[in-house]
């Protein structure tokens, strides 16, 4: 199970972020909006410093993860990123309408929002949807995540073989505890089969 940590847009506490990146996540993202270039930059070199062995991306600056060396989640209205600009460096894109899969399957990441109801977000997939989409995906080049309103109490009703894992931004940051939130997703998971020959 692939647990990706998603920032909440409320900048650079250095005190929390630490708690999330020490958490158990295998990967983490930057989403600060409101930050200039040069403060997600520093932002994004302090967390590669902090937590090395995590995957590391930035939510919407090119300029950015180009200097971090780290990956680009690139949101809905950014426009294409040409292969050779973005380089060896991985490409996130997310998927909020099915129609999008084609166009997007060549992308490390595909990240499917929202599952659950949360704030602003509009109609939330629920499990059956979700579940419907991912038996029709065609092959994709990356992992498979879901995001919205996934907590312990409901990641058992994703089980489906073709997702890799989750994302989580609210049930992390509003954690006192983001280390027991991630223990209690994995405890949650279904474990993987092997497909039968």
């Amino acid at each position: 199970m692939h647990v990706l940590a998603v920032t909440a847009g409320e900048g650079l506490d250095r005190s929390r972020w630490e708690r999330v990146l020490r958490s158990g996540v295998d990967a983490f993202m930057i989403r600060e909006p409101a930050m200039e270039a040069r403060e997600l930059l520093e932002a994004a070199l302090w967390a590669r410093d902090r937590a090395p062995e995590l995957e590391l991306w930035v939510n919407g600056r090119l300029d950015v993860a180009l200097a971090a060396g780290c990956g680009l989640h690139a949101p809905e209205a950014y426009p294409p990123v040409p292969a050779e600009v973005l380089g060896p460096l991985p490409l996130s894109r997310p998927i909020h309408d099915p129609a999008q899969v084609p166009d997007r399957a060549g992308a490390r990441q595909l990240i499917l929002s929202p599952v659950f109801p949360v704030p602003g977000k509009g109609p939330a997939w629920g499990p059956e949807r979700l579940g419907a989409v991912l038996d029709a995906m065609p092959p994709v080049a990356g992992r498979v995540l879901a995001l919205g309103g996934i907590s312990p109490a409901n990641a058992a009703l994703l089980r489906h073989p073709r997702l890799d894992g989750v994302a989580l931004i609210r049930g992390l940051w509003s954690a006192l505890d983001p280390a027991q939130v991630v223990a209690r997703l994995r405890e949650a998971w279904p474990a993987r089969h092997p497909e039968p020959a």
